[in-house]
């Protein structure tokens, strides 16, 4: 079995194995006529629970045809441009020529003595971010999973900083559209029930600040002690940016950590048209980037930022086998130290080879594409009598609904919306997204694929509106 160890003496063999592994990716990338095959759940589970992992093929060749029939063929390909539904963007392929590298070499970001130039790597990209944000000289941070556990630290540190008497006086303020990451943190920190303090949202689905203005004075007026306020630059549900100049004023008057969630807006730390969307960002305390939605990076590419690295002390443990204390004195530098995480992938590798052949350039033209084609597709929608469009984007996400001409039930339109996006993605023709929007049922494209066109646009809301019609007329017929 040591022949499939990766070394020196199987180099050869692991060229060949992985340029097998690249043809059939890339046959099937050339070859995929829609996003999605509409394989079900029954279709396709008895042909993963028919393998018997106890009995190896013992050829990469025979596992990678077996894999064609339980994952590449039913796969949800996101590099589609008719796939319009969650925060998945394509990837760039200096990003997955770094993901190759950096699972065979495997190095683990923790400590210096197992990455070494990897370390220097991470922390040149987080300078580089905190630059664009404008976070300052004594900013710093660390790569992780993903929004949500940037978001759980970014929440930890202010949790320390606030330093309340008991976790059940702090509050933290977020719009009723924010990531439901939020409430999910403030329950694994141990703080109250009513510790997340929800704050409505305006027309255009972003915070009314008067609204938590008032909030805060209440909070002060309770004796309770404002732990943070957490702004969203690129809502889920919306791609909504929340007034970040003015909400970083209310953090400055109340003294309140503000942390910024651009886990999805943070594209526009590269765009060369709409940087200004999120002018206040550089006034945050700390700030979620994730770099896998809007730098076009594979899964996961995301970072923690913060105003203070003295502040991510609140994260630090030090342990003898490990990074012992004495490092710090010697300046060896473990990212360990600043991570919720120990062993951790070198996914910060990616980002640098993108910026190495793209540019951040690159990267900003290619975001700025899909923003202009939210632009077009939210013209579009609103000069269409079949659909009702929420708010204009701020970013590349519209969400919508049918409204057919002759049905006035919203109950019966919610039904009719449902069914539309289940057939859609049983065809395989489409994949879209769904959400609700004042208790009703509506759907949502989420456009991140610049080879997704207007055409491509106009093509599913027909596909849309023709099984929420042949959904209608059947509900009609069985009513009759």
């Amino acid at each position: 079995m040591r022949s499939h160890l990766l070394n020196g003496l199987t180099a050869e063999t692991y060229r060949r194995s992985v340029t097998e592994g690249v043809e059939r990716v890339a046959a099937k990338l050339a070859t995929t006529a829609s996003p999605f095959t509409g394989v079900t759940v029954d279709g396709l589970a008895p042909r993963v629970d028919s393998v018997d992992l106890d009995q190896p093929l013992g050829d990469t060749a025979a596992a990678l045809d077996e894999l064609e029939e339980v994952y590449l063929r039913d796969a949800v390909y996101f590099h589609h441009p008719r796939y319009l539904a969650h925060l998945n963007c394509p990837v760039v392929i200096p990003a997955v020529v770094g993901e190759a590298v950096l699972s065979a070499v495997n190095s683990s970001l923790d400590t210096w003595d197992q990455s070494a130039g990897g370390t220097l790597i991470e922390r040149k990209l987080i300078d580089w971010t905190n630059a664009r944000i404008g976070l300052g000289t004594a900013a710093d941070g660390v790569f992780t999973s993903g929004g949500t556990q940037s978001n759980l630290q970014a929440l930890l540190l202010a949790r320390e900083e606030a330093k309340a008497e008991s976790y059940g006086q702090l509050r933290v303020f977020t719009s009723e559209v924010s990531h439901f990451s939020v409430k999910k943190s403030a329950k694994l920190l141990g703080l109250g029930p009513d510790a997340v303090v929800v704050v409505p949202v305006d027309h255009d689905k972003r915070m009314h600040t008067l609204a938590l203005a008032h909030e805060l004075e209440r909070c002060a007026q309770d004796g309770l002690v404002p732990m943070a306020v957490v702004a969203t630059a690129g809502t889920t549900d919306f791609g909504s940016i929340d007034p970040l100049p003015e909400i970083a004023e209310l953090c400055a008057q109340f003294g309140v950590w503000m942390h910024v969630d651009a886990a999805y807006g943070c594209g526009l730390l590269t765009s060369l048209k709409h940087r200004d969307r999120i002018d206040g960002i550089e006034r945050a305390d700390s700030v979620t980037v994730d770099y896998h939605k809007s730098f076009f990076q594979p899964v996961s590419s995301s970072a923690v930022l913060v105003r203070d690295a003295a502040t991510l002390r609140h994260a630090t443990y030090h342990a003898d086998y490990l990074n012992p204390r004495r490092m710090v004195q010697e300046r060896i530098p473990n990212q360990v130290d600043k991570s919720l995480q120990t062993t951790r992938r070198f996914d910060a590798l990616k980002l640098w080879m993108t910026l190495r052949v793209m540019g951040a350039d690159g990267i900003g033209e290619l975001f700025d594409e899909v923003c202009e084609l939210a632009q077009e597709g939210w013209r579009l929608l609103a000069a269409d009598p079949r659909y009702d469009v929420v708010v204009a984007p701020s970013l590349s996400t519209l969400v919508f609904r049918y409204i057919p001409a002759t049905v006035t039930d919203p109950a019966e339109i919610d039904r009719a919306n449902l069914y539309a996006r289940k057939a859609l993605l049983a065809s395989g023709d489409a994949v879209v997204a769904g959400t609700t929007v004042g208790g009703r049922h509506y759907l949502k494209f989420t456009l991140l694929n610049p080879e997704t066109t207007a055409a491509d646009i106009t093509a599913v809301l027909d596909l849309i509106a023709g099984h929420a019609e042949q959904y209608l007329g059947e509900s009609l017929d069985r009513a009759s």
